[in-house]
């Protein structure tokens, strides 16, 4: 990465372009959907994460959407958006929404780069793996809350403990 890190120094490099060389680094599967979209899968240790990020040059966002398939019982949801707000409550950049038309859980992040701003390759390569990190913290408190019948608070202290525990 350093390598890319000098070239990004003398030449105005695209956010996608340095996304899909990270993806090649990590030899992560990639598409590159659009000049301007790429979609990835990146196993994590619960399951297979599907990550896709797109620049917006209208708004100079760099926008990170990783999601997992989450189908839940009807009867439970209030009891997952309750487990939803508590893992927002500790997710610092990003969050978590269930879009449930399309039967998917997703953690949405944005990061801005107003006037020419560019993003380094460390910077967007601590974007994806924060994403994934947050998705591998909190999906066993998802789980638990729709499949454990656990409570919300139960499930959250569950995850947390467990996340603790094998750091």
């Amino acid at each position: 990465m350093a390598n890319l890190e000098q070239y990004l120094d003398t030449v105005e490099i695209h956010p996608i372009d340095i996304v899909e060389t990270l993806a090649e680094h990590h030899d992560w599967d990639f598409d590159r959907v659009a000049d301007d979209q790429i979609a990835m899968a990146i196993e994590g240790q619960w399951r297979t994460y599907s990550i896709t990020l797109a620049w917006s040059a209208s708004d100079e966002t760099l926008r990170l959407v990783c999601s997992f398939e989450m189908d839940p019982p009807e009867d439970r949801l209030p009891h997952l958006y309750e487990t939803l707000n508590s893992a927002n409550d500790r997710c610092w950049a990003g969050a978590f929404t269930l879009w449930q038309e399309h039967k998917l859980m997703v953690y949405r992040y944005g990061l801005v780069l107003t006037g020419g701003e560019t993003a380094g390759t460390t910077q967007i390569d601590q974007l994806v793996r924060i994403a994934v990190a947050n998705c591998e913290r909190f999906y066993p408190a998802f789980q638990l809350v729709c499949w454990g019948d656990e409570t919300p608070k139960s499930a959250m202290r569950i995850a947390m403990d467990e996340a603790f525990g094998t750091a």
